[in-house]
C-alpha cells in the first residue's frame, strides 16, 4: 500500500523507541519547537497514552475534546482534533488515556495497523499547509507504533547514553523491517538521536563511540546533553526553548532541527532518511 499523502505535503516522522525514559517526548517537544522557530510549520501527533507532549505543550487535560483516540476509531475528523499549543507554527493532536485501550478496541479492525495513515490520506488538503508532522510513539511497539510506522516517511530513534542502549535497538529496527515488508517499504529510519549525553561520563563516550561505529552516519552529529532546564521545562508546561531560551538543552535541539532540515535538502528533498 503505498504512501497516499501528495509530493509537496509534509514530512512525516516518527519518533520511536520501545524502551522508556530514553527522551522520546522530550525530543518530539523540542524538536518541534525548534523546527517552528526556524519557521516551519508542524503538526505534532501525540500517540502515547501518557499524553505528556500534550501536557508539555499546555494542553490541560480539560481542553483535550478530540484526541488521536477519536481519529483512529473513526469518531472524528483531524480536523475537528487540531489544538494550538504556546509554540507560534506548531499545532498538537492531543492524546488521553483513552489511547491505552486502543489494542482491545481495534483488535477485530483487519485494516488497523492503517488507520492512522488513512487518517492522513482522508485529511490531505489540511495537511499541505505543514512541512512537518511529528509523531510521539509510546514505549512499546503496539499497534500505535506500528501505526506510526505505516503512516510515517522516517522514525528518528531517541537513544539514552547508557549501558545497553544499542541492545534495544535491534528490536526496534527489526520492527522497521517487518513494517517494510508488510505496510510500508519505504520506512527509513531517519536518524538515531544520543539523549542525556555527558562528555565528562566515560560511558556516554563509550556509547556515542559504539553507537557511531556500528550506525555510522544514521547518528545524528548533533547529542542532546543532560541538562536540568530540559528536566524542567515540562513542569512550566512550555517546551525548554521557551523556558529558558539560551539553555544548552535549547541550543541542542536548535542544532538538531538544522542538522534535519539540511539532511533533507541534501537528499534534494526526498521523504526517505538515511
Amino acid at each position: 500500500m503505498p504512501q497516499t499523502e501528495p509530493p509537496n505535503g509534509p514530512k512525516i516522522i516518527a519518533i520511536a523507541n520501545q524502551k522508556g525514559g530514553v527522551g522520546k517526548t522530550t525530543t518530539t517537544i523540542n524538536l518541534g519547537a525548534a523546527l517552528a522557530e526556524q519557521g516551519k510549520s508542524v503538526l505534532l501527533i501525540d500517540l502515547d497514552p501518557q499524553g505528556n507532549a500534550s501536557t508539555g505543550l499546555g494542553v490541560g487535560i480539560d481542553d483535550r475534546k478530540v484526541t488521536t483516540y477519536d481519529l483512529l476509531v473513526g469518531e472524528a475528523k483531524l480536523a475537528q482534533a487540531l489544538h494550538k499549543t504556546v509554540v507560534d507554527n506548531l499545532v498538537i493532536i492531543p492524546a488521553t488515556t483513552d489511547l491505552s485501550s486502543a489494542d482491545m478496541a481495534l483488535i477485530d479492525n483487519e485494516k488497523r495497523s492503517f488507520l492512522l495513515r488513512q487518517v492522513f490520506a482522508d485529511a490531505a488538503n489540511a495537511l499541505s499547509r505543514y512541512d512537518y508532522i511529528l509523531i510521539d510513539c509510546p514505549p512499546s511497539l503496539n499497534i500505535l507504533t506500528v501505526n506510526a510506522m505505516v503512516a510515517a516517511h522516517s522514525l528518528i530513534v531517541p537513544l539514552q547514553s547508557e549501558f545497553f542502549a544499542l541492545e534495544g535497538l535491534s528490536q526496534l529496527i527489526l520492527t522497521v523491517r517487518d513494517v517494510r515488508k508488510a505496510a510500508n517499504p519505504d520506512l527509513r529510519i531517519e536518524g538515531i538521536a544520543l539523549t542525556m549525553f555527558d562528555r565528562r561520563n566515560n560511558l556516554s563516550l563509550q556509547v556515542e563511540d559504539d553507537a557511531r561505529e556500528n550506525m555510522g552516519d544514521m547518528v545524528f552529529k548533533t547529542v542532546i546533553p543532560r541538562n536540568v532546564r530540559l528536566s524542567e521545562a515540562p513542569s512550566f508546561a512550555v517546551p525548554v526553548l521557551i523556558y529558558d531560551t539560551t539553555s544548552k538543552g535549547s541550543e541542542a535541539y536548535r542544532a538538531l532541527a538544522k542538522e534535519l532540515i539540511t539532511k533533507e535538502k541534501s537528499h534534494g528533498g526526498q521523504r526517505n532518511g538515511a
